[in-house]
């Protein structure tokens, strides 16, 4: 009796790996082979088309001696500091108030869905919104400010190297701290009530409770918010080329600008002048870097258990 019995569990079994088949192929073709055959080209010169021709480290040293290579990647870090600062002050902000036993605010939810709901808008649709908002002539932005009289002249946002960089990092944040701000409420819902009902009865002033015990407790969530968003902030790429494809305001005679990203410098040599062995390079020597600066987060923000 117990042989039949061993016989069926194991085609059940066998069974569950053929409906987990035709994910794993999938994932195996267009998400592994991809990875390695970057890698491979990285070390290659290649137009796209033909045979790779195999050139050494050739790729990663003009990458590492590419001034506009390093300037892209300044431009990036730029969008991205901004971008985090506002997106976790403000999802900061919310979690504070919404956490706080003394307030008890009702209808978590529907703020929970308005703040992510700009998360939920396709980049393109955020783009065009924006782009025609922040026209230079007939924006909506200028005619209000002309109208209150703040300003007395047009600004063009995003044709100027002091501003191009501060919208896409403003609409970022816009775009994301509602997502930040979910996950962190969901990790204050995850401490025990019992904390903050002490500390309330101890006289503990709410920022004071948000510093020794919402935060150190949070501290698991922050790395995560931290490490995705450094991922995705580096990777920036949509909202500038959307915005203005050239990649915005540079100085005379230099190719680039302030919104050039390193997604789009590696977009450039790989779809344009189908250098694809230096942008296999470029994809690379991105993915270190992230790499490094994940390593730090892990290190300075995660830290010890206590």
């Amino acid at each position: 009796m117990n042989k039949p019995v061993s016989m069926k569990k194991k085609n059940r079994e066998n069974a569950a790996y053929l409906f987990v088949l035709p994910f794993v192929i999938v994932f195996l073709i267009f998400s592994v082979y991809p990875v390695f055959r970057t890698l491979y080209l990285s070390f290659t010169e290649y137009k796209g088309y033909g045979e790779p021709v195999f050139n050494g480290l050739a790729n990663y040293t003009r990458v590492l001696k590419d001034k506009f290579f390093w300037r892209s990647l300044r431009n990036t870090v730029k969008m991205w500091s901004l971008n985090i600062v506002l997106q976790l002050g403000m999802a900061f902000l919310l979690t504070i108030i919404f956490s706080d036993i003394k307030y008890k605010l009702r209808g978590l939810a529907i703020f929970r869905a308005v703040y992510y709901l700009p998360n939920l808008i396709a980049a393109t649709s955020v783009a065009f919104l924006f782009k025609t908002l922040l026209d230079w002539k007939y924006g909506t932005f200028n005619q209000i400010l002309l109208a209150t009289g703040i300003v007395d002249q047009q600004i063009n946002w995003l044709g100027q190297r002091t501003t191009a960089w501060a919208v896409i990092g403003v609409i970022q944040a816009w775009m994301w701290f509602g997502n930040s701000f979910i996950i962190l409420m969901a990790g204050v819902q995850g401490i025990p009530t019992d904390y903050f009902e002490a500390a309330a009865i101890d006289g503990a002033g709410r920022w004071k409770v948000f510093g020794s015990i919402t935060l150190p407790l949070l501290r698991p969530i922050l790395l995560y918010v931290a490490v995705t968003s450094l991922i995705g902030g580096l990777q920036l790429f949509d909202l500038p080329f959307l915005m203005n494809g050239t990649g915005g305001p540079s100085t005379a005679g230099e190719p680039g600008g302030t919104l050039q990203t390193v997604v789009m410098y590696l977009y450039k040599f790989g779809f344009e002048t189908h250098q694809v062995g230096f942008a296999s390079a470029i994809a690379y020597t991105l993915f270190f870097i992230i790499l490094f600066v994940s390593i730090m987060e892990f290190k300075f923000i995660g830290g010890k258990e206590d």
